[in-house]
């Protein structure tokens, strides 16, 4: 939203108790055609607040008659669409993120630049603009309890500049959560660029993130833009961030806090403006008791967090599921949808999907690649014998076993299929995880 362009007359307040930062505010948001008012303390704010409408909220974090968090708070609590933005002393980012937690929308350092003001301006009032198009903001799909409360929390936290940590299992959708969060928020003019940071070789890892000059190290033949420069004005979204390593973190952490990066090879650094969301499997608190995690920076990106459910706590939407995704493979290939026979549904239902939603797409595609006279069978599906065959979980004597070999050959699948999926189908990291050598595992396949 280019507020020089807005016909529709823009309201803001500025809370500062400073007479010349009030003044040289209110001359910058004049010049961008936004009408100011301005309020000295907190008192003075909330009698502003309770008698206009106002569409951004510039406060000061220290007032003469109280903190400017509790002014967030009761911004955040009844007036919730106007979004707050604090000033913050320069490096303070403690206070920043306190303010942020109690849903500020963004801050921005003391002494102010104009252009990073002017930016979050911008960003701030392009919420007032109408949702996007379903097929720009990916939705969570479902109607279970649990589902229905993570799309809510997706629509507030858009709102917000916030750093988001979304924790997940594989194959949950924490990525589809990340693009319904830009899609959803002020930025979705913006790039939104996921990186998957266990897949950067460790040598490339600075120059993929913040660039390089040409000639800086052997081999850079030209500048590169590295990804943080790539998402400016949008958003950059950091999957498996467990999988950073621990000088990787630290420059990552210097890059958060001073929203600036530098290149190699660069004697300047350059401001960025992006928004981070970051997402792991792994249990970041263990990362962090084994030092394979720093705590500090796990601070800055979880300033809010949100979990998305494994797929065998809202089994309710399978069909639904199931429906969108046989749906999603007919269309690609203009094709009418085959039918699920209630078997095929009834196994579903009962297996555990370990690999959750993104298992279950999968096994739907090769199904729909395999069925014959437009209807998906059980066979179809090609379940893991956890399903196929029940009785292998049922067993109370050996009487109900045809041979011990087989038996222990379909856990020893199992567990092998199970960790493969865990490992993101990588042999060798599966193989790490089972105490096996790469040979081993390889002749056990």
């Amino acid at each position: 939203m280019n507020i020089e362009n807005n016909t529709e007359l823009t309201h803001a307040l500025i809370v500062d108790d400073e007479p010349d930062i009030r003044e040289l505010l209110e001359i910058t948001l004049s010049r961008m055609g936004i009408n100011c008012d301005s309020a000295a303390n907190i008192k003075q704010a909330r009698k502003f607040l309770a008698n206009n409408n106002y569409h951004l909220c510039l406060t000061d974090l220290r007032l003469p008659d109280g903190d400017g968090i509790e002014l967030v708070s009761h911004i955040q609590k009844e007036y919730s669409q106007t979004p707050v933005a604090v000033f913050t002393a320069h490096g303070n980012m403690d206070i920043a993120i306190s303010a942020m937690k109690a849903g500020a929308f963004d801050f921005i350092s003391k002494p102010v630049n104009l252009s990073s003001l002017r930016k979050l301006i911008n960003t701030a009032l392009s919420l007032q603009e109408a949702k996007p198009q379903q097929d720009q903001s990916p939705v969570m799909l479902g109607e279970a309890e649990n589902i229905v409360s993570l799309r809510n929390t997706i629509a507030k936290v858009a709102r917000s500049q916030a750093p988001v940590f979304i924790n997940g299992e594989s194959g949950t959708g924490k990525e589809v959560a990340a693009r319904a969060i830009h899609y959803q928020g002020g930025r979705r003019g913006g790039p939104f660029i996921p990186v998957n940071c266990g897949a950067i070789p460790r040598e490339l890892m600075e120059s993929e993130f913040f660039g390089h000059k040409k000639g800086s190290f052997t081999g850079a033949h030209a500048d590169k833009i590295g990804l943080f420069q790539a998402a400016e004005g949008g958003t950059l979204f950091l999957d498996e961030v467990a999988d950073l390593p621990l000088d990787m973190q630290v420059k990552l952490l210097r890059a958060i806090q001073e929203k600036a990066i530098r290149p190699i090879g660069s004697e300047h650094e350059i401001s960025v403006d992006i928004r981070i969301l970051s997402a792991t499997h792994k249990n970041l608190n263990q990362e962090i008791t084994l030092e394979k995690f720093r705590s500090d920076l796990f601070y800055r990106i979880n300033v809010i967090q949100i979990d998305t459910p494994p797929l065998r706590e809202h089994k309710e939407d399978i069909p639904l599921l199931t429906q969108y995704f046989i749906n999603k493979f007919s269309k690609n290939i203009d094709v009418k949808p085959p039918n699920l026979s209630g078997h095929a549904l009834s196994s579903l239902m009962s297996y555990s999907f370990p690999g959750n939603v993104r298992e279950l797409e999968n096994i739907l595609e090769r199904a729909f690649t395999l069925c014959d006279e437009n209807i998906i069978q059980l066979e179809d599906l090609q379940l893991p014998h956890e399903v196929k065959d029940l009785t292998l979980r049922n067993h109370n004597t050996l009487e109900d076993v045809e041979s011990l070999d087989d038996y222990l050959e379909d856990i020893e699948r199992d567990i092998i299929i199970k960790t493969l999926e865990k490992a993101r189908w990588n042999k060798t990291a599966a193989a790490k995880l089972l105490g096996l050598s790469f040979r081993s595992f390889r002749y056990r396949i």
